[in-house]
């Protein structure tokens, strides 16, 4: 018989109360169990003495007869100095999808982009620094001249069509 250490449920609605219990692996969560060695009070403050009670002794006995104890129970027999728990190694844990990839790899163009831009641009000022800056200078003012002249022309007769339909009404 595959014997198991795990936790067997208790309390009500939002208010998890748990037995470490040991138990054949084939039973249900909450179902039959050969001992109850222990309490879990999630509830209670992590400094809490009471939140986690084991004993020791019945842990050890079960461990010896070949009990396989849970992930969660593990922890509890590893802070109690039962059984050492191995620390886990995943290195792929924090490595980032293909898709979260894929945007980083775009965005990372992106930047290249922009960056290569700024370069662009503050090597054309150079270039236009060296330019005479009395033509510049004088192109501007004539464009200027010329915006400021298409205002005060006239109104074409398309204009003077729109303003006959509004004094109209």
């Amino acid at each position: 018989m595959a014997l198991s250490i795990r936790l067997s449920r208790g309390g009500s609605k939002k208010r998890p109360y748990y037995r470490i219990v040991v138990a054949d692996a084939r039973s249900p969560r909450d179902g039959k169990f050969l001992e109850k060695i222990g309490n879990y009070n999630p509830l209670l403050a992590k400094d809490d003495e009471k939140r986690v009670q084991i004993d020791a002794d019945r842990a050890k006995h079960w461990l010896g007869v070949g009990a396989q104890p849970t992930d969660r129970v593990a922890r509890f027999l590893d802070v109690a100095g039962v059984k050492e728990r191995p620390a886990r190694n995943n290195p792929k844990k924090a490595e980032p999808g293909e898709k979260a990839k894929e945007r980083a790899e775009e965005r990372a163009e992106k930047q290249k982009a922009a960056e290569e831009a700024a370069a662009e641009a503050a090597a054309k000022p150079a270039s236009v620094e060296e330019a005479p800056a009395a033509d510049s200078n004088e192109e501007a003012e004539a464009v200027i001249a010329g915006e400021v002249e298409a205002a005060t022309e006239e109104p074409t007769a398309e204009g003077e069509k729109v303003a006959e339909a509004t004094s109209e009404q």
